[in-house]
């Protein structure tokens, strides 16, 4: 008989966020969809877990046939949560997050709750990836990326994923996109400020703003490839040692 994989669906952006629907629209027709995800938004939350205080995942039902559990907790938390209570241990075939209303390329991916949830996947040793799309609007359409979400889906499930690897999928917005390129995250990140104001007791409080910089002009990174209209597709690792630095170090001599 043949095996239905089990999908786990998860995302950053909150459980009634457009983008989880269309995620779980497409791979609900590769196998058995489990959707966990968090109660409100978790943008921004990187790998962040919750340790001071308990923990909720109540099943709801949102959309018919769709088995679906709300989290109180971070991206992360919903994947622990998912693998040991849902699944009882027992691991998905794949793990898919988002689909993330804006972009997670660059060095984006640290600060990024949709990514860190598909690390803890592939951390759990379950294929993973995590899609997001050049739009932050709650208009945004997904419908130009749905036939790269199957079949980058399929890729996977076909062939898995090498150990301790995931993937991170950006697509750009609009209907032109060209096709698919595998790349390298590109040196990018956020030159930050932060807007200053007072409430009304004259105490300053802040705003995080900025610019996005691209400091890497190579034809092979996933900016290029996003400002190119092509489907970046980076294979990343949650091993972050500096193996290039070790001889470095281990040139140094430490007088103790």
């Amino acid at each position: 008989m043949k095996h239905t994989p089990n999908i786990l669906v998860v995302n950053d952006d909150g459980i009634t966020a457009p983008g989880i629907k269309a995620l779980m629209d497409v791979v609900k027709e590769l196998g058995r969809v489990v959707v966990v995800a968090p109660d409100s938004p978790q943008s921004g939350m990187g790998h962040a877990i919750t340790i001071g205080k308990p923990l909720r995942l109540d099943e709801i039902d949102i959309y018919e046939g769709v088995e679906m559990y709300r989290c109180s907790g971070t991206p992360v938390d919903c994947v622990k949560l998912a693998v040991n209570k849902i699944f009882k241990g027992k691991k998905p075939d794949l793990c898919v997050s988002g689909i993330n209303h804006g972009l997670n390329n660059g060095i984006n991916i640290l600060y990024s709750g949709t990514m860190s949830a598909a690390v803890e996947g592939a951390i759990e040793s379950i294929p993973s990836i995590g899609f997001s799309l050049d739009d932050y609007t709650l208009q945004a359409d997904f419908s130009h990326c749905l036939k790269y979400v199957r079949e980058i889906a399929m890729q996977v499930l076909a062939n898995g994923l090498p150990p301790a690897t995931l993937l991170n999928v950006n697509f750009p917005a609009g209907a032109h996109t060209k096709g698919i390129k595998i790349c390298r995250q590109a040196n990018a990140k956020w030159a930050e400020e932060f807007d200053e104001r007072l409430d009304p007791y004259k105490r300053p409080y802040y705003w995080l703003t900025g610019v996005f910089q691209l400091n890497d002009h190579g034809e092979d990174t996933d900016s290029w490839a996003l400002n190119n209209n092509y489907v970046s597709v980076v294979p990343i690792q949650f091993d972050m040692t500096a193996h290039h630095a070790i001889p470095v170090l281990n040139s140094w001599t430490f007088n103790v």
